[in-house]
Formats: C-alpha cells, sequence, structure tokens
C-alpha cells in the first residue's frame, strides 16, 4: 500500500467538529461522515501551488475544471454531460434547500424515504415545502424502496423526489431495476428528482455499480438534478465545493434563480482541490476503498457477535446502520457515549433506536470502538 491509513492525523485539539464534540472526554468520534484520513497528496500539492499564487480574489470555475468533471463521470460510470450542465455550488446541503426552493411553490410536498440523511428531511421544511416520508423496506440483508409506499405517498401538492443514492445511511447502491421503478413514478406524476449522488466514488461493494439515475433514459435526465462532490470521497468538506449536473436548462435556470443574493460561490482553494481530486486522486481513491472494505468488515463481524445489535453489509459509503432497538434503551447516543464511543442518533434520520456509525479511521481506532461497543453492551 503507497498510502498509509493506518496512521491518520491527531485531529485532536485541532478546528474538527468531529473530534471537537468530544473534547476533554474519552468518547471516539464516529459520528458525522468525516473520515480522519489526510486528503490525497495529489490535492495537497494543488493547494499548496493555489497558496503559493498568493492572490485569493473573487474567482470562477475554470474550464479545465470543468473537463476534469465531465471526463471523470465518462471514466467512472460511463456517463457523458456537457459541461454547460454544471451549476457550482458551495456544498451539498446547500444544495438540498436550493433545489427545495427552486421546485414547486410554498405549501407543495417533497417526497422521500427514510431512514435518510437528516437534511433530506429539514431542507423541505425551510423552504416552506412539506416533507412526505415512506420508509424503505428492510430486509435482513439490505433495504429497498419500495415502490407501492411510494406510490400512495403521492398527492396533488407532490412536486420533488429527493433520492439518496448510494444511501446514507443504509449503505445501498440501488440497482437499475430499483431506479427504473422511481423513475417510473416520477413520470407517472409529473415529479422532479434531486438525486443526492455525494458517495457515487466510495463503492465497496465489487459486485454492484453506481448507475446515475439521470443515465436511465433521456426522459429521467430531462427531470432529474444530480448532486455531487469530491468531499466524501477524498475528505475534503471542508473546503466547500460541489455541483449539480442538471440537463433541463429550464430546471438549471430555477436553481440559479433560487441561489440569487444567498449562495456564494465555491471558494477558490475548493477549486483547485476538486480539479486535482478528480484528474489526479483515483489511485488514492482505490487504496482507500481496499481500507473501507477491511473496515467494513471489521464491523460486520464485531456487530454480529453482540447480542441485540445487528447491521447490514455495505455496498457503499463508509458509514454502517446498526439496529439498536432490541436492547430498548431510552437514550441509545447517551448509552453509547457512555461507553466511549460517540454515534449518530437515529431519531434525526427519521429511524428512531438506530445509530450510524463512521468507520472512515483508522483500523486500530474501529476496533477499540468495536471494544467498548461490545463491553458496553455486554456490561448492561
Amino acid at each position: 500500500m503507497i498510502f498509509d491509513f493506518d496512521h491518520p492525523p491527531d485531529r485532536r485539539g485541532s478546528d474538527s467538529v468531529k473530534w471537537g464534540k468530544y473534547a476533554g472526554r474519552d468518547v471516539l468520534p464516529m459520528w458525522v461522515a468525516d473520515m480522519d484520513f489526510a486528503a490525497p497528496p495529489c490535492v495537497i500539492e494543488a493547494l499548496r501551488e493555489r497558496v503559493d499564487h498568493g492572490v485569493f480574489g473573487y474567482g470562477s470555475p475554470p474550464m479545465s475544471l470543468a473537463g476534469a468533471v465531465v471526463e471523470a463521470l465518462q471514466r467512472d460510470h460511463g456517463w457523458s454531460i456537457d459541461p454547460d450542465w454544471l451549476v457550482w455550488l458551495p456544498g451539498l446541503v446547500s444544495a438540498l434547500n436550493i433545489v427545495c426552493r427552486a421546485v414547486g411553490d410554498a405549501g407543495d410536498e417533497v417526497l422521500t424515504a427514510t431512514p435518510v440523511y437528516p437534511p433530506f428531511l429539514s431542507a423541505p421544511c425551510y423552504s416552506g415545502r412539506r416533507v412526505t416520508t415512506v420508509d424503505l423496506r428492510r430486509t435482513d440483508s439490505r433495504w429497498t424502496w419500495d415502490a407501492g409506499r411510494l406510490e400512495r405517498a403521492v398527492t396533488p401538492r407532490s412536486r420533488l423526489l429527493m433520492l439518496c443514492n448510494p444511501h446514507n445511511p443504509v449503505g445501498r447502491v440501488f440497482s437499475r431495476e430499483e431506479l427504473t421503478s422511481i423513475a417510473q413514478t416520477a413520470e407517472r406524476h409529473d415529479l422532479v428528482i434531486c438525486s443526492d449522488e455525494i458517495h457515487c466514488g466510495l463503492v465497496l461493494d465489487k459486485q454492484v455499480q453506481h448507475l446515475p439515475i439521470a443515465m436511465l433514459d433521456n426522459a429521467t435526465a430531462e427531470r432529474t438534478i444530480t448532486l455531487m462532490a469530491p468531499s466524501k470521497t477524498w475528505n475534503i468538506p471542508g473546503l466547500g465545493c460541489a455541483f449539480a449536473v442538471v440537463a433541463n436548462p429550464k430546471l438549471r435556470r430555477q436553481m440559479l434563480d433560487a441561489m440569487h443574493g444567498i449562495v456564494p460561490h465555491a471558494n477558490v482553494l475548493g477549486l483547485a482541490a476538486t480539479e486535482a481530486a478528480y484528474r489526479h486522486g483515483d489511485p488514492w481513491r482505490r487504496e482507500l476503498l481496499e481500507y473501507l472494505r477491511g473496515n467494513a468488515e471489521c464491523v460486520e463481524r464485531a456487530i454480529a457477535a453482540i447480542p441485540g445489535l445487528s447491521t447490514w453489509p455495505v455496498e457503499a459509503t463508509c458509514l454502517a446502520w446498526i439496529d439498536a432497538r432490541p436492547l430498548a434503551l431510552r437514550d441509545p447516543v447517551r448509552f453509547f457515549e457512555d461507553a466511549g464511543v460517540g454515534l449518530s442518533n437515529g431519531a434525526d434520520f427519521g429511524a428512531p433506536g438506530y445509530v450510524r456509525l463512521n468507520f472512515g479511521c483508522a483500523r486500530s481506532v474501529l476496533e477499540l470502538a468495536l471494544r467498548r461497543i461490545h463491553d458496553g453492551v455486554m456490561a448492561r
């Protein structure tokens, strides 16, 4: 292995939100989707070159950056896009809020499926929309969208369908058949699809391949806003650079109009880092995936050995979704914090009783966290 994922930088005492949450406490932070690994050397070098330039005035995405994204989407997903389809953004959470403002009117409904990344549930409300949720269908081996539940949830006020694929927190990479069913529902009811695909570079299961929903056919592409960023794959969320791929010029204009006056441009360091990541970051990404696969296996084995906890194979992301409901804990997050591990609260994702564990860290830290979870449960 060329890159060292076993010895990441020490983030304690830094500006890290992840580690600062438990400053002064013996709690391992495994909550927010922020890996502990240093960014790829190619990204760090690109940032050094940009800093050495010494001028940080107003910037705009260079044509070379658009070219890097176009080439990467073709290389990684076989997706041919026009650079004019790109809308540059300061981050994915901002993008979710922008889309909710751009589609429909106040009082209209936004559909999504739970559990799901918390901004999916808050962005519609911040935009004067109503969020309508359906439950993902759970089996022993996977979570899936339920076509019947989705169809029954649509009303005359439904305007937007928000999809997370690869899915946070359940770790699915939805199949062509699943995506086709979702797209058909959107077409029947004339819904715009907003597809958050920020984790598409972190597919761990070698038997599956990420398919952007906009690639299904031209009709689906015309109603889809695809959101992507280098932030999760190359661990640079603090640099604030993301983008939407929007083939439909009307939807693209609606997004740009919703951004006017309130949404800042992506910052110049983020632009430089993004181009470096997409052009030169793939060797680092491939080694990261191998490391994360090993971490995912550790999580799956450890959780399976703890009575009262269960989890699912992670097809993508660095996140494990854990069912702690059989333990009947009053406050699962507090319980695991007392055991020395900080996890995300399933209630924030629309699923009380579950917790989410981020295994994007050194294996030694992960193994210690899993021992603490085991010992905490066994001692209750």
